[in-house]
């Protein structure tokens, strides 16, 4: 009976033992925004099971902005997350933070003008001597000068004010400025804010006036990378399948992110969502792979980086920005 007992004892402390092994790993995934449609796939990881069938328990951290994103990264609050690489590749040149990009997402510059359909501001030209509105932490007007000297204009030449992102749409719509700055994933929550006000919307992409570049990106910290590369490998893997549902599923994505975080509107998401995939599956990605850092396109980003903040461009060889071989690659 003894001998029972002591073999029933060894079966479930096996069990045990089998079960902590098999528990799954954790990660902190840092976002460096508010929750929209464009941080939809790391919702729909967690809720279509990507990350746990990958072994991995994820949970999400609030951001704001990439600097932010960043520095949570880089003191260990967090693991992985998205970023704008400028910001990374700025803040390594100045202080060689321990972060690097791993997976491209934005392979296009998401920035832009928006103004009203009914507005005479046709292209970016026109905005010289309007009222612009901008979020005060948004990497785009670090951009700013350089689309506004490509278009023959200074920052003399409008007049700048910051808000809280939140009301960009609504000082818009109400004609408290005669243009916004934020980011073309954005577009389909400011056509709806539009059309409840009875009006209508224009967009000036600022890739159309030649601002070609890497933006928002999955960054990591290299503690993480260092002591965790096969659960980061497994993040990545299951991130990118996350990506090609949120593309093949926008409807199915932004109710997947309304269900984690109920104040977004499922309708918005996807529009969002649509958008948003614009930046990501583009004739780069085309050219170059999905998951694909080119030495050429990560040189020209740095370039663009460096003038946006008045860095040396022999502050920073941009390939140290970058990690390789952590993302699945594909064409």
């Amino acid at each position: 009976m003894m001998m029972k007992c002591s073999r029933m004892l060894l079966m479930a402390a096996a069990l045990g033992t089998s079960s902590l092994a098999a528990a799954a790993d954790k990660v902190v995934f840092q976002l460096d925004w508010l929750p929209g449609g464009d941080k939809a796939p790391v919702y729909v990881g967690i809720q279509e099971g990507y990350f746990a069938d990958a072994g991995l328990e994820v949970s999400i951290a609030s951001g704001r902005g990439s600097t932010d994103a960043v520095t949570k990264m880089a003191t260990g609050q967090s693991d992985i997350g998205s970023a704008d690489i400028g910001a990374l590749m700025a803040a390594k040149a100045q202080d060689d933070v321990p972060v690097s990009a791993v997976y491209p997402l934005f392979t296009q510059a998401p920035h832009a003008f928006f103004v009203l359909e009914s507005s005479d501001i046709h292209s970016i030209g026109d905005i010289k001597g309007k009222t612009v509105a901008t979020s005060p932490f948004t990497s785009s007007n670090a951009f700013l000068p350089i689309v506004l000297k490509e278009n023959g204009l200074s920052a003399d030449d409008i007049k700048l004010t910051k808000t809280d992102p939140g009301a960009l749409g609504p000082m818009l719509m109400t004609g408290n400025t005669d243009a916004i700055i934020a980011w073309v994933t954005n577009v389909a929550l400011f056509q709806s804010q539009a059309a409840d006000a009875g009006k209508a919307i224009r967009v000036l992409p600022w890739s159309e006036a030649g601002l070609e570049l890497y933006s928002s990106a999955i960054l990591a910290s290299d503690t993480f990378l260092e002591k965790r590369p096969e659960v980061a490998k497994r993040f990545l893997k299951a991130f990118a399948k996350s990506v090609a549902f949120t593309r093949d599923n926008p409807e199915k994505a932004g109710e997947d992110l309304h269900t984690m975080v109920p104040e977004v509107d499922p309708d918005v998401a996807a529009g969002q969502i649509r958008d948003t995939m614009k930046l990501i599956f583009n004739e780069a990605t085309e050219q170059d792979g999905v998951g694909v850092f080119t030495p050429e396109r990560i040189a020209q980003t740095w370039t663009y980086v460096a003038e946006a903040n008045d860095l040396p461009a022999s502050s920073l060889d941009p390939e140290t920005s970058v990690k390789r071989g952590f993302a699945p690659e594909s064409k």
